[in-house]
């Protein structure tokens, strides 16, 4: 049996050089292909057909409409109607482009807009609406954002469909845009009204 060579020897080390780089190109590779392509707004959520987390939040300070607070949530409000809720902030770039939509679906009366104003202070959400409209019968302040955990959310805007029933019936992750307000969102509001009647 012959010994090993300085060759064989450069050879071996050379080959252990590149097995960790070999080992990360691999898994990013399969994280690439088993996450990368997904779309975000396509992750299932755990609540959907669940009643709405029991979370009551206040009103967000100095909000009024015509005159009068606009009230906080409370898991009640939601018994009886169709509701768009809306996770936001005003630091919140998306939440920027998709607030003035937000403000033209509020005109159809079938249903309500709750807004949960996420980790925000309540000068700049007020600011935020003021700019673009309140489109929200309801806003709950949830500083501390632990109302927001309840309801799994990902991270800001996220838009909930609640039936007639106070279950939760749809989740879009991401911004409401031009592209899905149509589509997707109005498709879903549709059928929570119609599965309400």
């Amino acid at each position: 049996m012959s010994e090993p060579t300085a060759q064989d020897s450069t050879a071996r080390r050379r080959i252990l050089m590149l097995l960790p780089l070999l080992i990360f190109a691999a898994l990013a590779a399969l994280f690439w292909f088993r996450l990368g392509d997904r779309d975000p707004s396509r992750i299932p959520s755990a609540l959907i057909g669940r009643p709405v987390p029991q979370t009551t939040l206040p009103a967000l300070a100095g909000l009024t409409r015509d005159g009068a607070q606009v009230p906080g949530i409370d898991p009640g409000a939601f018994k009886g109607k169709v509701s768009v809720v809306n996770v936001w902030a005003s630091w919140c770039v998306p939440c920027h482009e998709e607030a003035p939509l937000l403000t033209k679906l509020s005109a159809d009366k079938r249903i309500q807009i709750v807004g949960i104003n996420y980790k925000d202070t309540p000068d700049n959400a007020r600011r935020f609406l003021g700019r673009y409209g309140n489109p929200f019968g309801i806003v709950g302040a949830d500083s501390n954002g632990r109302a927001s955990i309840e309801w799994g959310v990902y991270g800001v805007p996220e838009t909930f469909i609640v039936g007639r029933d106070g279950k939760i019936a749809y989740k879009l992750i991401g911004a409401v845009t031009p592209e899905n307000i149509d589509t997707v969102l109005k498709a879903e509001i549709d059928k929570a009204l119609q599965a309400g009647s």
